[in-house]
């Protein structure tokens, strides 16, 4: 792994990772053993919320984007956005900012309290969204496809090829696998899984501290 560079109270873990791999399995394993978690899509809704956001999609895309209430329907903004790369890169061009700010003031907010030991920001789009920048170290979740796939038949009620389309979205896992720094596999045991994000944690934080001046 290379070296933490930034002068941080607290290291910043990119946590990423493939379509059913388990990637929520370990935010929780993290925030229990004292980790803060940044939840992109928590983030994201959010923003969908705000006033500003649901006057550009409605400008954007007509009143068929709101439900009855005003609110964004994201479930319609997803079928615009889903099979076209344009509309996407539109909707990300306006979430995006919006996102890295509110992150970065939880950054802070954790950075301040004592109790938290490192801060995590949990996003599927770690990589495409550029926000492996800011931080020290990215740990992706990975699986086999044949374990994603059965995960996400009985959680979503997705096929294997439904799996494989969604995942075109995503920059291909390779070469997430290349990048990250870590890789925590989750084909086996809850226990297991809990022993090896323990071990990685520990390693980021030993780390952490070795390279703080």
């Amino acid at each position: 792994m290379p070296p933490i560079h930034r002068k941080r109270e607290k290291p910043i873990i990119g946590l990423t990772g493939g379509i059913g791999a388990g990637k929520s399995t370990v935010a929780g394993i993290l925030r229990s053993l004292g980790v803060a978690i940044i939840d992109s899509d928590r983030v994201s809704h959010d923003q969908l919320r705000d006033p500003d956001v649901i006057r550009n999609l409605s400008d954007w895309w007509g009143k068929g984007v709101l439900t009855a209430e005003g609110q964004v329907d994201r479930r319609a903004v997803a079928g615009i956005v889903f099979d076209d790369s344009e509309e996407l890169a539109r909707l990300e061009g306006l979430l995006y900012p919006r996102i890295e700010r509110r992150q970065r003031e939880l950054i802070a907010e954790y950075g301040a309290d004592a109790d938290v030991v490192a801060i995590a920001m949990d996003t599927p789009k770690l990589y495409e969204a550029g926000l492996d920048a800011q931080c020290d170290v990215v740990v992706l979740v990975d699986a086999d496809e044949a374990k994603r796939a059965e995960r996400l038949v009985s959680t979503r009620g997705w096929s294997e090829e439904e799996l494989r389309r969604r995942e075109k979205l995503f920059q291909p896992l390779d070469i997430k696998r290349a990048n990250a720094d870590h890789i925590v596999e989750n084909n086996s045991s809850a226990e297991e899984l809990h022993s090896k994000v323990e071990q990685v944690l520990a390693e980021v934080l030993a780390t952490f501290s070795r390279t703080q001046p």
